[in-house]
């Protein structure tokens, strides 16, 4: 689908659908004031007769506007009572209007929700919400469907309508960035969709080469086995005994930024099949367990929007990625393994895998003198007791960088909340045999596993995102959702200057 954006009042610019706000009682946005007297008043009509709903989200096709109107069709989005918007509330109507526009049969269509007020949200963010909300809309996942595939929409053109000449160079900025994220989103929705025996540590290695190809700004280098052993990574390989797949660390360098500038340095977990090793997961729902590196697949999605908008940063990406197997050579409870960091740890459960493998990634990132570093990872079911699916679970040893990506998290409508890292959770890892056991002994799950990680992070800036609330959806909506793929990518924005307002 092609964006493009177009100054102008909505009784003047043509095209197949209008999309127009409204809000109870019967409170019309500017667009739809001037469609509604271009059409004779029909809109207000039917406000009136109580024919168009206004509640948040509710939309209301209109077809034969009249003569007179320069639209067939007008698509009215309910923004409920308030005059003002919050922007939850503004992502929901655009994400209803985007799924409905799918539906009038219009080729294309001129939105004008970013007229709407929304407390303090400006031309650029409401734009790019719009954008990210109509790629929403368009994704599936048929690529293994030989048959029933979805029809594709006959949309192919959205035209985002700002009133002024003077706004069109932000809101096609903005077009431009919501883009780039949408693509993002897209591949790490798609590459945490693919099932674990077509996405092995071999295809994330690949798809790794597949970027460099498209984007010459990257530079990619795989570590094998051999190479991991090398360097020490005892972890990261007790892990990856249980598997056939051979484990590789993927490595991504972009270098937008000034040569002397520390990058930043994105970790991202990829288990592409956690079984619990000998610690064997529940039969039930463990299909969804391909969705374990959803975390890789951020980092993945963040190097595509930053290698395509070309941000002046500097950033690394970095994925451990191997399976989780039960095996007779797989590691057992009680195993104690030698990390690269030379820090011992003893294995309780083999289903605390993937702390067992950004350990040996966190200490290897110390090579990039990193500015600050994010690791990103579906790690504990216990974020998903302590904020269910509606919150990124965010712990961390440098406080401006907690609050920095806390910002980031409000701004794109993809929120985290902080956790405490306190060292009476860390005192859960004592071990009698080792340095320290890969889970602790009481609650706090979430905590305890970023705890072991701080272990390891001691010598640069580093936050830590628990994504295993928010990186899948299960039920009938089951499916990767691309985020926080835009928490992080607002904060690499902001850390660029390139924010949209």
């Amino acid at each position: 689908m092609d964006f493009t954006v177009k100054s102008g009042e909505a009784d003047t610019l043509r095209g197949a659908c209008a999309i127009v706000g409204v809000a109870a009682p019967r409170r019309l946005s500017p667009a739809a004031s001037r469609l509604d007297k271009v059409s004779g008043g029909r809109i207000s009509a039917l406000l009136k007769s109580g024919d168009i709903a206004t509640e948040l989200g509710k939309t209301t096709v209109l077809h034969c506007p009249g003569e007179s109107a320069p639209v067939s069709r007008i698509l009215v989005v309910g923004c409920g009572k308030n005059k003002h918007l919050s922007a939850r509330q503004f992502v929901t109507l655009a994400g209803a209007a985007a799924q409905a526009v799918q539906n009038t049969g219009a080729a294309d269509a001129l939105v004008y929700l970013a007229e709407l007020d929304v407390d303090g949200r400006g031309l650029g963010w409401k734009t790019r919400q719009i954008v990210l909300a109509a790629r929403a809309s368009r994704y599936r996942f048929d690529e293994f469907k030989s048959h029933d595939k979805a029809p594709k929409p006959r949309l192919k053109r959205l035209t985002l309508a700002v009133t002024g000449r003077s706004q069109l160079n932000a809101a096609k900025a903005a077009v431009a960035r919501g883009l780039a994220i949408a693509n993002g989103m897209d591949l790490a929705r798609t590459l945490g969709n693919r099932p674990g025996n077509r996405c092995t540590p071999g295809d994330l290695a690949e798809q790794a080469r597949t970027l460099k190809k498209t984007h010459g700004s990257l530079k990619v280098e795989v570590l094998d086995q051999k190479a991991m052993e090398k360097l020490g990574m005892g972890a990261l390989l007790s892990v990856a005994r249980g598997s056939r797949q051979p484990p590789k660390l993927i490595v991504m360098e972009y270098r937008g930024g000034k040569k002397t500038a520390k990058p930043v340095v994105l970790v991202g977990k990829g288990v592409t099949f956690d079984a619990g090793g000998i610690s064997l997961k529940p039969g039930k729902a463990m299909d969804e367990m391909k969705f374990d590196m959803c975390g890789a697949a951020t980092v993945f999605g963040c190097m595509e929007a930053v290698a395509e908008l070309k941000l002046p940063i500097n950033l690394v990406g970095v994925v451990p990625a191997t399976e989780n197997l039960p095996d007779g050579d797989a590691s057992k409870p009680g195993d104690i393994v030698t990390s690269m960091s030379g820090q011992t740890i003893e294995v309780l459960n083999t289903d605390a895998e993937g702390r067992l493998i950004l350990c040996d990634a966190l200490t290897y990132v110390k090579k990039f003198n990193p500015d600050v570093v994010i690791d990103l990872a579906t790690l504990t079911g216990a974020c998903i007791v302590a904020l269910g699916h509606e919150a990124a679970g965010l712990l961390g040893n440098h406080q401006p960088l907690v609050d920095a990506l806390l910002e980031a998290g409000e701004s794109a409508c993809d929120r985290a909340w902080q956790l405490p890292l306190w060292e009476e959770y860390d005192e859960q890892l004592a071990s009698n045999f080792a340095d320290m056991a890969n889970i602790g002994n009481g609650g706090a799950g979430t905590i305890t596993a970023a705890s072991f990680l701080g272990r390891f992070t001691r010598d640069y800036r580093w936050a830590h995102l628990d994504i295993a609330g928010v990186a899948w959806k299960s039920g009938a909506e089951k499916g990767a959702t691309g985020r926080p793929v835009p928490l992080v990518m607002q904060y690499l924005l902001a850390r660029s200057g390139k924010s949209d307002s």
